[in-house]
């Protein structure tokens, strides 16, 4: 008896259509602050922080436990509460996937507003100071009706979330030159 091996053939269980209409956006923002390195690290690794970098109306609340959220750290999961929209609060649960100490972490969505939130936070020293850069890809379900969500209110907000995070910045560490304070965003 002789068994062959024959590849396995998948059926496409999504229409390809609604495929075509599911974009993936970019966010990227980098700005420049008149401080070491170790210190702006020391406060972006600091879960807590978040809320003093976003805006009030959102009403931002992390609600893991505090034992667990002195210092990220890889497989960390922190869970939040968030408004942002029409004061509906939403629970939102990211996971800390990868972090390179004083060089970059990465946190992505596993509950939460979108159906692909990955956002990688990047530390470069430089001369006078540090040079951190944001880079989001986020996508929204709901396929066509997501997108319409984005084009009418949700990149609108991430911009004016980034601008709040920029201004509360420079408020606390102070201005150096920011050459690239306007985002790139894209489909």
């Amino acid at each position: 008896m002789c068994i062959t091996a024959r590849p396995l053939r998948f059926r496409r269980l999504n229409p390809p259509v609604l495929q075509l209409h599911m974009a993936v956006y970019t966010l990227k923002r980098v700005q420049r602050l008149p401080v070491p390195l170790e210190q702006a690290w020391d406060f972006f690794c600091s879960p807590d922080n978040l809320s003093k970098i976003t805006p009030e109306y959102m009403s931002f609340r992390v609600t893991s436990d505090p034992d667990f959220l002195q210092k990220i750290y890889a497989g960390q999961v922190i869970t939040y509460t968030v408004k942002p929209l029409l004061g509906i609060p939403l629970f939102w649960m990211t996971e800390i996937t990868h972090v390179e100490p004083g060089a970059f972490f990465v946190d992505e969505q596993r509950v939460g507003p979108y159906a692909l939130w990955h956002h990688q936070h990047h530390f470069k020293a430089i001369a006078g100071g540090v040079e951190m850069t944001d880079l989001v890809h986020y996508k929204l379900p709901l396929g066509p009706l997501g997108n319409l969500a984005n084009w009418l209110f949700v990149r609108a907000q991430l911009r004016q979330i980034f601008d709040f995070r920029w201004q509360k910045l420079e408020e606390a560490f102070g201005k150096m030159g920011n050459a690239d304070h306007a985002d790139k965003a894209s489909a």
